[in-house]
């Protein structure tokens, strides 16, 4: 046979489709997160309605957004986790980016809202109480704080879990502005301070969105992950004792945690005959497992003058 295949787990992570996405260990925080955030939902649009604040409502608004984007990133880690099978050979793991990019546009719809709504307050202010305000911003204060520590870890190693902690994220900054908001109307009577607020609020939501679309979009079109260097990755591999060629090199990631890799690597007759395919694929899994990063492994040896004669097969 001069083609071989093996596949390497060099960091001890669960391949692709036997469901241990990067996520799944943080599914009993989020769940944490999303009950937090539903309850401050409740209460800031008691208090919107109370007050009259539109930067305690645009918050309020985006604080549903946020227990919609948890709630995804849950039904995501739920499909993910699903074995694969049958035409579905990676599983569902897609889904948490498929939810991270819907969270995208539910956080540019949001924050779209929110400017518009501002600018016009802005022409057409209105009288807010400021210390009923200030109460209320300073429950959605700690309880996104709160939710920011559980997610704080988790937001390093899944696109998912880091699109739910953007959003809480900026609902932390988001009641910050509204307290501050209140605190000025309480101290000078300027009333503008609440849209000046809700303008920050919506500010601060789309270029963290923009970033994190831009991640999720990078994995859907099977873009090479950012701590990749493919043409390290090359060198590495050439490098190797009998190795005359690389082609179709290709690494793209499944989900967050998930990089995988496949390549044909084209072999010297005689290293081919003298280690023997297990030791060749062997030492191309080390060379990768102790310089990169990357979750699973695919490899065809191909003895020199092989492409050739694939191609000569193909015309």
């Amino acid at each position: 046979m001069g083609a071989g295949h093996d596949h390497g787990h060099s960091h001890g992570g669960p391949p692709p489709g036997t469901g241990g996405t990067a996520a799944a260990a943080y599914r009993g925080r989020l769940r944490i997160a999303l009950g937090i955030t539903l309850t401050v939902l409740a209460a800031e649009i008691v208090g919107s309605a109370l007050t009259g604040s539109l930067a305690l409502l645009a918050d309020a608004g985006h604080m549903a957004t946020d227990a919609v984007g948890v709630g995804m990133a849950l039904v995501a880690i739920h499909f993910a986790n699903r074995p694969a099978g049958g035409r579905r050979t990676y599983g569902y793991a897609r889904a948490e980016i498929l939810a991270a990019l819907l969270n995208c546009l539910l956080l540019l719809g949001v924050g779209g809202f929110i400017l518009v709504e501002a600018i016009e307050r802005l022409a057409n202010p209105t009288e807010v109480p400021g210390g009923m305000t200030v109460v209320f911003g300073l429950v959605g204060v700690v309880a996104n704080l709160i939710s920011l520590g559980l997610l704080m870890r988790g937001q390093k190693e899944s696109l998912n879990v880091r699109g739910a902690f953007l959003e809480v994220l900026s609902d932390a900054l988001g009641s910050l502005a509204v307290v501050v908001s209140a605190l000025v109307i309480m101290a000078t009577g300027w009333t503008q301070a609440d849209p000046v607020a809700s303008l920050l609020i919506g500010l601060m939501i789309v270029p963290r969105t923009v970033k994190l679309f831009r991640e999720a979009l990078d994995v859907l079109l099977e873009a090479a992950p950012r701590n990749v260097d493919i043409d390290e990755i090359r060198s590495h591999i050439m490098a190797l004792p009998g190795v005359e060629d690389l082609h179709d090199l290709h690494v793209w990631t499944i989900t967050s945690g998930m990089p995988v890799l496949s390549a044909h690597v084209v072999v010297d007759h005689a290293a081919l005959d003298s280690v023997g395919h297990e030791k060749m694929l062997h030492d191309l899994q080390g060379c990768l497992g102790e310089h990169f990063d990357v979750e699973h492994c695919t490899f065809q040896l191909e003895p020199g003058g092989h492409a050739e004669h694939e191609a000569r097969l193909c015309h």
